[in-house]
């Protein structure tokens, strides 16, 4: 049924269960899996650089944030390329066609651009199951995703741990 499953991954603990399901289904398919992270400034944690005025009275600070950005998104990269490998080593050791690529850029917008360009069938993706509040200032990706994707998006809903109910 399916044969090009794009798989969203990030770093929280949803993005196991959504790796495992991406697995079943792909497996169970004989389909071909492409794991995709996404670095976006506001996920990562990555404060945005303040600009300066041109006739800044502190270049140094500004360099100095700037640098610091600089080595934040490297650091970033390099711990979605460590999650990409080893979940593409996983797949692959369970007999599933797998590949990796890691994007800078909005997550949802990235997700649907190369589900789009690398004719994915089927979209796997995780929801964080942020607040009312939380969503309105920063948006829902798999909200994005499940309305602006060309193909058929599943998303691996989050347990919701409620404390005394």
């Amino acid at each position: 049924m399916f044969q090009r499953i794009l798989v969203a991954l990030d770093h929280s603990e949803s993005s196991h269960s959504v790796f495992a399901k991406s697995i079943e289904l792909a497996a169970a398919n004989k389909a071909q899996v492409m794991l995709l992270h996404v670095i976006s400034a506001i996920n990562e944690g990555i404060p945005p650089p303040m600009y300066p005025m041109p006739d800044s009275l502190y270049p140094m600070q500004h360099e100095a944030l700037i640098r610091s950005t600089a080595q934040l998104f490297s650091q970033a990269e390099g711990a979605g390329l460590e999650m990409l490998r080893a979940r593409d080593a996983k797949a692959t050791a369970m007999g599933v066609r797998c590949e990796f690529t890691q994007h800078i850029g909005d997550p949802g917008e990235t997700i649907c651009t190369i589900a789009r360009t690398w004719n994915a069938d089927l979209i796997i993706m995780g929801r964080r199951g942020r607040s009312r509040i939380s969503e309105f200032f920063l948006g829902s990706v798999s909200n994005y995703v499940m309305h602006h994707a060309q193909c058929s998006v599943l998303i691996v809903q989050e347990a919701l741990v409620t404390a005394g109910l």
